[in-house]
């Protein structure tokens, strides 16, 4: 089916995120609809069910949208869809594939494109108004999927076509299909019967309640504890950071002050750079205390309640605990198997921590400042040993880092690897949600055919949730026709003043990278099914974060990354420096990351009866031996990945796993004639890697790229730890 039902869960599409570095996967729409969705419209008068028109095979009217017509619109497509339901379940004919399966994923569209707006409501454009919508019709969409779940004429349809699959002449993509469509449904409680069906639903509506409290509560923290500064408050920042944050502030009417937003790309910064240590402080208690004030925003006792029903629904289905539940259909399969692997790479991870700390300390004591490394100090004096080590300063590297110029680079490599080309669609053309969007057209660079269409929303806003992601507004598919995909990218950068180019850190323009990875990959695909759009979790982030090994390579260097006043190109010294520092910071990094996914994993592979979640990551971490010096990077609290729906929870794990593959890939291309702008690894990677997304299991796919299964060893190389003699050494998991 498509993602809006059952491959994604309702509470996951309210969420509206999408995949990315602090993201989870949001639903596509379909811009295809019957014809009857015409005359409906003509009906119904509401402009978030109308079939998309304009250019490009449609596109959505952002320009129409309104929160006042998100309940109505929603309330008439979930009625027209359980129509179409109605219809597959209760056809006389004898189940086949094109008349249940196909017949599946041609429902839904007018549920699609209200999704879409909804997304952008709830990740864009957030207000109190939406809000009191999306904490309404909750438990209503989760009721709805359900009622699809639990149709036993509708999954006996299903079922009938999943036993007889092996003896049919479909295709395997097509086998693939029939086998991922059954289990959306015998995973979601199909299976169910009497008691244990009412209440598997009633447990359904209630988590979608509690996921949009956690998502609301951690927004509320961040749009709550602004920190506004003095000139004099100002010691240490850069200009580009003080310009921003008057600009910030002038826009929150505090007009010759200075802000501070509770935003990663706010505070981040500030601790890097900020010498007022007791600013640093509180900057960072605002970030990392984010729903647990104890305060009607506090998030422990939903973590709890989420926790507890969690476990409850799965063992309706049979399973010890959510993970082993979770698991089935990942790469990993097992969470013993997902543990294994982030146990090779913790100790040297915590290793490392110690070696850095004890580098901050030393540069610290030579100070004569009298103080141990805390939390908030370990940017800042991350920043100084940096400068001494290295002689890199990274207010002077983000001089060469200009986000025009880095878009271009998005571009270049788009058009040296995947053949595409990039052309700004004129304004007004598209309509947009809001006037930093920028929209361009994507075509093939030899044929001229059109691929799709993507939309870029860089800048941080009020309403807009932090961090960065890349979403689909529409997926490919072929079976009724080709539908070109519609795609997005969204972060937070802070807008400079006006008419100056806005400068990022390495770190952010490696996640500029990672997110436009995840929006090559939607362009990319070949699929015959919308639902085969649906990636496994710990396989979806390899595409992007492979795509981050691009903005080091020399082409992109010299062409792209030149001084914003004097438009020279870094400097060979410059980038030596960069190279070799390569490895720095990777304990805090590594550490950072791991100490929240090993936190995902021991939440849902513990019997959560009054678990008390501030005790429970105290405790869990102490265990695992968690340097005082960092906090796991999401806190309980604000871990939205996994609390404010179901994209990553028992997933987070996954960027690690990606990863694995991710290094072992980047070896690949080093190794090959060409580099990184190889042409035989670009047809493959696209072929194998990026074109099939869920068609073909991943473990094959990596297996036609590179010829054998990903190894361990690549992965430590890279972060500079030392291999591990004990296993795991790969990342593939025989059935």
């Amino acid at each position: 089916m498509r993602q809006s039902l059952i491959a994604l869960s309702i509470a996951a599409a309210l969420a509206a995120g999408g995949c990315g570095k602090d993201a989870a996967q949001a639903p596509s729409a379909d811009a295809q609809a019957p014809a009857a969705a015409a005359a409906k419209q003509a009906e119904v008068g509401n402009p978030l069910l109308a079939e998309w028109t304009g250019p490009y095979g449609g596109v959505p009217a952002f320009d129409k949208m309104r929160v006042a017509d998100l309940k109505p619109a929603l309330q008439q497509a979930m009625k027209d869809d359980l129509a179409e339901i109605d219809a597959i379940a209760g056809n006389p004919e004898a189940p086949t594939f094109a008349n249940t399966i196909e017949a599946l994923e041609r429902t839904g569209a007018e549920l699609d494109r209200v999704f879409t707006y909804w997304g952008i409501f709830s990740s864009n454009l957030s207000t109190p108004e939406f809000r009191a919508v999306e904490q309404e019709m909750a438990p209503k969409l989760a009721e709805f999927q359900s009622s699809i779940v639990q149709n036993a004429a509708l999954f006996q349809r299903v079922k009938a076509v999943y036993d007889a699959r092996d003896k049919s002449d479909l295709r395997d993509d097509q086998k693939r299909l029939v086998t991922l469509t059954y289990n959306q449904f015998a995973n979601n409680g199909a299976t169910l019967t009497g008691k244990a069906k009412q209440r598997y639903a009633a447990i359904e509506q209630r988590l979608a309640e509690l996921y949009t409290q956690f998502s609301n509560n951690v927004l509320a923290d961040e749009e709550g504890y602004d920190l506004f500064l003095r000139s004099d408050q100002l010691r240490g920042l850069p200009q580009s950071y003080i310009d921003a944050a008057a600009a910030l502030a002038t826009e929150k009417g505090q007009k010759g002050n200075y802000a501070v937003t509770n935003t990663r790309s706010s505070m981040d910064p500030f601790l890097t750079y900020s010498d007022d240590r007791k600013l640093r402080e509180k900057v960072w208690h605002n970030y990392y205390n984010r729903g647990d004030n104890g305060d009607e925003h506090d998030n422990n006792a939903i973590i709890t309640e989420i926790l507890k029903l969690r476990d409850e629904r799965v063992g309706l289905l049979g399973f010890d605990n959510y993970a082993q539940w979770r698991l089935q259909d990942r790469m990993a399969k097992t969470p013993e198997n997902a543990m294994s692997l982030m146990k090779a790479v913790w100790p040297a991870a915590v290793a490392r921590v110690k070696e850095e700390v004890a580098d901050m300390q030393a540069l610290a004591d030579s100070e004569k400042v009298g103080i141990t490394i805390k939390p908030w100090d370990y940017r800042y004096y991350m920043e100084k040993v940096r400068k001494d080590r290295y002689d890199l300063d990274s207010d002077e590297v983000k001089q060469y880092l200009q986000l025009g110029k880095l878009r271009e680079a998005l571009f270049y490599v788009a058009g040296e690897v995947f053949n595409f080309e990039f052309t700004p669609v004129e304004a007004g053309t598209v309509p947009v949600f809001h006037p930093d969007v920028k929209v361009y057209e994507v075509t093939d660079k030899t044929s001229g055919k059109h691929v799709g269409v993507w939309y870029q929303d860089p800048f941080a806003r009020a309403g807009k949730r932090s961090g960065a992601w890349a979403t689909t507004y529409r997926s490919h598919s072929t079976f009724d026709g080709e539908r070109t995909v519609i795609a997005s990218n969204n972060s937070n950068f802070i807008k400079g003043a006006p008419g100056e180019p806005v400068l990022v850190s390495w770190d952010d323009a490696e996640t500029l990278f990672h997110e436009f990875g995840h929006a090559l990959h939607y362009l990319s695909s070949q699929v015959a099914y919308p639902t085969l759009n649906n990636d496994v979790r710990d396989y979806v982030e390899f595409q992007s974060q492979l795509l981050e090994r691009w903005l080091s390579t020399d082409r992109v260097i010299d062409k792209f990354l030149v001084n914003v006043k004097t438009g020279e190109p870094m400097p060979a010294d410059l980038i030596a420096k960069i190279k070799k520092a390569a490895t720095f910071n990777q304990g805090f990094a590594t550490t950072e990351y791991l100490a929240s996914a090993l936190m995902d994993m021991k939440y849902h592979t513990t019997d959560p009866e009054d678990i008390d979640p501030d005790k429970f990551e105290r405790e869990t971490l102490k265990k695992l031996g968690m340097p005082k010096e960092l906090v796991m990077r999401h806190r309980s609290t604000q871990f939205g990945h996994i609390f404010s729906g179901e994209g990553y929870a028992t997933g987070y794990y996954g960027y690690l796993w990606a990863d694995v593959l991710t290094s072992d890939a980047a070896e690949a291309f080093a190794e090959s004639k060409g580099g990184f702008y190889d042409k035989d690894m670009a047809h493959k990677l696209v072929k194998y890697l990026f074109a099939p997304h869920n068609a073909i299991d991943p473990s094959v796919a990596y297996r036609q790229f590179r010829g054998r299964d990903a190894k361990i060893d690549a992965l430590m190389r890279d972060r500079g730890f030392p291999v591990p003699e004990a296993k795991p050494t790969t990342v593939a998991v025989k059935d």
